[in-house]
Order: structure tokens, then sequence, then C-alpha cells
């Protein structure tokens, strides 16, 4: 992290966004309406991305679901380490730089962005207290390992990009090591 970037325009943003979600979160009702949606639009976009149609598409605050003439691993897990929302909130802030210039705004877009990706991870740890389809189809520890690769990716590829101070490979190559020292370190223990 110190060496992703300024402090003041990344970080301090960033948490404090995800800071006010989680008093959100924690306060006042649960959007889950608009969670369940990104779910299923994820579910989508992944059967698209992948190759197949989207036959069917159903989203409320009850629950969802998605007819679609692909499924594999990807496509089921995805909303669990897609930040659809967080993706939505970067893509919108490059629209907007590159239309209007929007550099003034690159603490607001951090702020909304920590915001967005708390969005994500509350609401999904919420749902994943209960039993999930997708889970249970592709097995509990399959899916653990495939949910945590998966947010740690999005992590290694989002924080360089979105800092712009260092490359994917580095923060890889940092992760790795982190890895490897607590492994060694916990073998000791052992």
């Amino acid at each position: 992290m110190r060496a992703s970037g300024d402090a003041d325009t990344i970080w301090v943003a960033a948490l404090s966004g995800a800071a006010c979600w989680l008093v959100i979160y924690l306060l006042l009702p649960k959007p889950m309406w608009i969670y369940v949606f990104g779910h299923e639009l994820t579910h989508a976009l992944w059967t698209w991305l992948l190759g197949g149609r989207v036959k069917k598409f159903k989203a409320s605050a009850k629950g969802g679901h998605v007819i679609v003439t692909k499924n594999n691993f990807l496509i089921a897990l995805a909303p669990y380490f897609f930040p659809l929302y967080a993706i939505l909130v970067v893509l919108l802030f490059l629209a907007g730089h590159w239309l209007w210039n929007w550099q003034h705004y690159v603490v607001w877009f951090h702020l909304l962005l920590g915001a967005a990706y708390a969005f994500h991870l509350t609401l999904t740890w919420h749902i994943l207290k209960n039993s999930q389809p997708d889970i249970t189809q592709q097995g509990y520890l399959f899916s653990a390992v495939i949910i945590f690769l998966g947010n740690v990716s999005v992590l290694l590829v989002g924080i360089p990009f979105l800092t712009a101070r260092l490359n994917v490979l580095t923060a890889f190559h940092w992760w790795v090591k982190g890895t490897q020292d607590v492994v060694l370190s916990v073998g000791k223990i052992l």
C-alpha cells in the first residue's frame, strides 16, 4: 500500500467510502434488491463473456435467478468475486474523465469506489450466511478457494490499475512473497 500512491487521494478516500457504507449497512435496511440485481446481472455478464446466452432474468429483494444456455464454475461463482458496482464506478469515472477531464474529482472517485467495494464485500458476506445454490452446486471447499482467489485477483489487478504506481506483476510478486512468508512462519510454529 505504501508504494501504491498518495494516502490522501487514494487510501483515505477509499477507506472513508468503505466506512460510510459500513455505517449505512449496520444502521439502515439492507438494499437487497440492488444487490440481488447486481448478483444476477453478474451471472448474465459472465455468461455472455464466455459465449452463452441468457434466456430468463429475475431479481427481487427476496432473491433471483438467471436461466442461461451455458454454465460453469466461473459463471456460477463470479458474483462472489467480481464487484460489479465497483467496476461500474470505475467505468463511469473513466468515461467522465475522458469526456470532461474529471481530474479534480479523483478523491470523490476513490470515495465512491471504496463504498462500492465495501457494498460488494458486506452484502456478499451477508448472503453467504444462508445456503446459496451457486455454492452448493460447485462444492463448499472448491467455491471458497475460487472466491478467495477471485477476490485476491481483483485486488491484484485493481490496485495497480487504480494507482498507476505499480504494475500487476509487482503486486503479484508481493502477494506470493507475503504468502510464502506466512506459510514459512506457520511451519516454524508447528
